[in-house]
């Protein structure tokens, strides 16, 4: 059918795989988070908020990841981006819905196609980037 696009997603198996993987690493730290996988339209697929974890980790962890899959780009390079243009910096983070700059969102990336993305909050944004990679680690296991 010319007129219909089909698009990969991440399986909610998958999913469930990225967030016992990010859940594992965060247990062997002192702090607590919010895990949320989103398909690629942003959907909420799987998500862990772990005892403990702050409430507001889980809304921002779950934009984090609809950031991720929605530019198909590490949520930390928004930062970036809006730095680096005024009108942007000065616009996009009332005119772009759930848009989060900081780290800690990564997208979900298999034989070079956006499949969803991973968001972690709970802690510093570097240390919710840490726990999204030792999610994403799960994709090179089975590589």
């Amino acid at each position: 059918m010319p007129h219909v696009q089909r698009r990969s997603s991440v399986s909610d198996e998958l999913a469930w795989q990225i967030v016992r993987a990010a859940d594992e690493a965060a247990k062997a730290t002192d702090k607590r988070f919010a895990i949320a996988v989103v398909d690629e339209g942003g959907n909420l697929k799987a998500f862990l908020r772990q005892d403990g974890a702050k409430l507001n980790a889980v809304q921002v962890a779950q934009d984090k990841a609809y950031t991720a899959a929605s530019s198909a780009m590490p949520t930390q390079k928004w930062s970036e981006v809006l730095e680096a243009d005024p009108v942007l910096r000065a616009g996009a983070p009332t005119a772009i819905d759930r848009l989060v700059s900081m780290g800690g969102g990564l997208p979900i990336v298999i034989d070079g196609e956006l499949v969803g993305a991973v968001g972690v909050s709970g802690a510093h944004w570097s240390d919710d980037v840490k726990i999204a990679e030792a999610g994403l680690a799960v994709l090179a296991a089975k590589s």
